[in-house]
């Protein structure tokens, strides 16, 4: 089994592709070995804290896309100039008083949480940082929030989750459509695209292009270490004349202005890293050596994908805050982590913090709950690796360097509350070595296991069963 894995890691071309959700997506692999390391360190961390927030916490809307004219967009105005400007007018009122980043990183570090991923900037273009590029900030003096200690609040977030031993990222959004050189003011905004037509107006886009580079620059320069960029807004990015035909005879509704948007990252990133050494960088759907890891979004790969990846999901139904949102069920969010880690992948959860700068009591209880499984489970989490099987209907598997190898069943609601467990546990395509030992993580019982054709099938005892202490798997450490 552990062969298998390191065949599969050396087997890499430079350059290789795979299906994800239908779609071909190609994967560069890094060189640097700085890059590479960070890279393996991201990997063994597993499980990270994303936060969207803003101004448009106030309004309990989605992040920024209400402002965008897209005929999926709903909103609650008939105006929509007069939607925008009191959008824009949210920065006035921003004001979250009950701000606290330490709180945050303890909540997350207890959650077993070892990575953040800020957003210093959506779309809407409000910066959460003290940019020296705009106005339109967190530490502006039309923003009463200014005058607050940790007014420069990405600073604030960044500290207290590094002295938490964190890695730290920046989540920056490329598009920007409060910039006047991205969404030009003398043109109406039809789509999340520029407004403009580049070729026509090569200055203003340079000045655009300018402006990224320059926030970027403030990013890595000012903010103390920075382990991750995390770029998004895939639309802004070269494009071929014959890339955006094809895309255009999809009829996708986001390619309506559609034109080749360089903004030169590799520019971006030889700058970036000069400050940042071996900064991994995720210019995110953009194929190419400026995506060092993949973020499939809100979903799980059906299969192992055989380079580095992270599925970004919200706790709730919405990335930003939303008033009485509902929020998923430990249970789930746990299945999920183990789900995605057996297939080789990383969990960036997501909570939007309220407008008043705290978390909803829900997101501290979910947090809880889900550190209270790691403290007894996490060894089966962290630093581990991918292993055949990988997953058998409701068990799934990961194996740690030495070889010890973890089977964790996903236990149904009514399995551990009501007594259901299975008294056997069968599994067709795993078997130990003849003379593995296995054991029940969080208790002291050893398990009779036998080796049943190509498979196994593992005991569970009546008192695991009848009067489990673990609500969502059972975990069984092989050793």
């Amino acid at each position: 089994m552990k062969t298998f894995t390191i065949l599969i890691i050396l087997s890499f071309s430079l350059t290789c592709s795979f299906e994800l959700a239908q779609e071909k997506i190609e994967y560069t692999k890094e060189t640097d070995p700085l890059v590479l390391q960070k890279l393996q360190q991201w990997q063994n961390a597993k499980f990270g804290l994303m936060m969207h927030w803003g101004p448009y916490s106030q309004w309990s809307v989605t992040e920024s896309w209400t402002i965008c004219s897209e005929d999926w967009i709903h909103r609650k105005s008939d105006d929509y100039n007069e939607y925008k400007i009191k959008y824009e007018g949210l920065k006035k009122t921003f004001n979250p008083t009950e701000f606290d980043p330490v709180k945050w990183s303890k909540a997350a570090k207890d959650a077993g949480m070892r990575y953040v991923v800020f957003t210093t900037k959506h779309h809407d273009g409000f910066s959460m940082f003290d940019t020296k590029q705009t106005e339109y900030k967190i530490t502006d003096k039309e923003c009463p929030f200014n005058s607050n200690p940790k007014a420069n609040i990405t600073k604030e977030i960044f500290q207290a989750f590094r002295d938490e031993d964190f890695m730290i990222g920046a989540y920056f959004s490329k598009p920007d459509w409060n910039s006047n050189y991205y969404w030009w003011r003398y043109y109406a905004t039809p789509d999340r695209n520029v407004n403009y037509d580049i070729k026509k107006y090569p200055e203003r886009w340079q000045k655009f292009a300018e402006f990224t580079q320059n926030q970027i620059d403030e990013l890595m320069t000012d903010y103390g270490r920075v382990d991750i960029l995390w770029l998004d807004g895939g639309w802004v990015r070269p494009y071929s004349e014959k890339e955006i035909e094809k895309r255009r005879m999809k009829a996708d509704f986001n390619t309506f202005r559609l034109q080749s948007q360089d903004i030169n990252i590799p520019l971006i990133v030889k700058n970036a890293r000069i400050k940042q050494p071996g900064l991994i960088v995720v210019d995110r759907t953009v194929s190419g050596p400026y995506e060092n890891y993949l973020t499939p979004e809100n979903r799980v790969p059906e299969t192992v994908i055989p380079y580095p990846w992270e599925t970004c999901m919200p706790m709730a139904r919405s990335w930003s805050y939303v008033a009485n949102d509902n929020y998923k069920s430990s249970r789930i969010l746990v299945h999920l982590l183990v789900d995605i880690v057996s297939k080789g992948g990383n969990f960036l959860l997501n909570i939007g913090p309220c407008p008043d700068g705290d978390f909803d009591e829900t997101a501290y209880d979910r947090l809880k709950e889900i550190g209270d499984w790691m403290k007894v489970n996490g060894e089966a989490i962290y630093n581990s690796h991918p292993v055949e099987p990988y997953k058998e209907g409701k068990v799934c598997f990961t194996q740690l360097e030495d070889g010890t190898t973890y089977a964790i069943y996903l236990a149904d609601e009514n399995e551990s509350r009501q007594g259901g467990m299975p008294a056997k546990l069968s599994l067709e395509k795993f078997s130990p070595l003849p003379n593995a030992e296995i054991e029940l993580l969080g208790t002291n019982i050893k398990i009779i296991w036998e080796k049943v054709d190509n498979g196994c099938e593992l005991e569970i005892p009546e008192s695991v069963r009848k009067n489990s202490t673990d609500e969502y798997t059972l975990t069984f450490k092989i050793k």
